[in-house]
């Protein structure tokens, strides 16, 4: 078996960082939740409340990102996966997507209830437990995208597991300074109706980043191409000198940040495989590539190339 034949299916980043800084984030989430959550319905704040819930939808969207490293790790090398286990953090992301849709549908319904139905609000201790929030969730984000620049050496996005857990304390965070916008704007001046309409506007903000999340990981899981520069770039590198044509191009996500192709090609005067492959190496997002060559004859009818001109190629 030839080199080119060999190949390797595992298009997910381990990253033992990420992982072990997640479960400490996860843990995190999981204490400042019960804490807000409690608080803020003794103390009566709506936006407290919120902020308390939209954690627990964090917790869980952590755990998902967790199990998500350890199933991909664990079954890296299970060869029932086609392409291995590199869509798993992505479904894991879509998953977390759904339940933060639900979530926020939910705390809006609460806060119009308390719009309808004002609750007596003791600030100062709501405040004080807004303020801790935001601290966790701040110390939460500098881990883990301290995760992904120490393991990798470029931006955590390429890890879209890690990504998701990332964009997750960020919103957390985003709604932490809203409860304390409104707690603030209660106390000093009297507006106490900010603090539910502060709980709608952070359902707003879950539902657009929930939706952003659920079309980017989506699109994974559906194969849809979301580069079509790239595709069109590999057409104009293999059919540059005019001596071959791309008649058959699949081009798909295996994983955030991996590429697979399938390149059928046609020409009256094949090369090997190898020579095909030079002529994409500058493409360095395509990972796994199969190329196909057929040899036209003159009276337009084709036959197949020897086995050593339909070749995967890990670029």
């Amino acid at each position: 078996m030839s080199n080119s034949e060999i190949h390797t299916h595992q298009f997910h980043h381990y990253n033992p960082t990420a992982e072990r800084n997640t479960y400490r984030v996860i843990w995190l989430t999981l204490a400042m939740m019960i804490i807000e959550i409690v608080c803020g319905w003794v103390f009566g704040s709506m936006a407290l409340l919120a902020d308390g819930w939209h954690m627990g939808t964090h917790f869980f969207a952590l755990s998902i990102t967790a199990f998500a490293y350890y199933y991909s790790r664990a079954h890296a090398n299970d060869s029932s996966y086609s392409f291995g286990t590199g869509k798993v953090g992505v479904l894991g992301g879509y998953t977390s997507a759904i339940v933060l849709g639900i979530v926020a549908l939910l705390m809006v319904v609460e806060s119009f209830e308390r719009l309808l139905s004002p609750a007596q609000i003791r600030f100062n201790e709501a405040l004080l437990v807004a303020a801790i929030g935001l601290v966790v969730n701040l110390f939460s984000a500098w881990l883990l995208h301290g995760s992904g620049e120490h393991d990798h050496g470029h931006a955590h996005h390429h890890d879209h597991n890690l990504r998701a857990a990332y964009m997750h304390v960020i919103a957390d965070a985003l709604t932490s300074v809203l409860a304390i916008v409104a707690l603030l704007a209660g106390k000093y001046f009297g507006l106490s109706w900010l603090d539910p309409l502060m709980g709608i506007v952070g359902a707003l903000v879950i539902v657009r980043w929930a939706y952003g999340l659920m079309r980017d990981t989506s699109g994974i899981l559906l194969d849809r191409n979301p580069q079509p520069e790239l595709a069109e770039a590999i057409r104009s590198q293999l059919e540059e000198d005019g001596l071959c044509r791309v008649t058959d191009l699949h081009l798909w996500r295996v994983s955030s940040g991996h590429f697979a192709a399938i390149i059928s090609l046609v020409s009256q005067e094949p090369e090997e495989v190898e020579n095909y492959r030079e002529k994409i190496r500058s493409l360095r997002t395509l990972d796994h590539v199969t190329i196909e060559v057929v040899a036209a004859s003159g009276d337009q009818r084709t036959s197949a190339m020897p086995i050593r001109n339909a070749s995967v190629l890990s670029l």
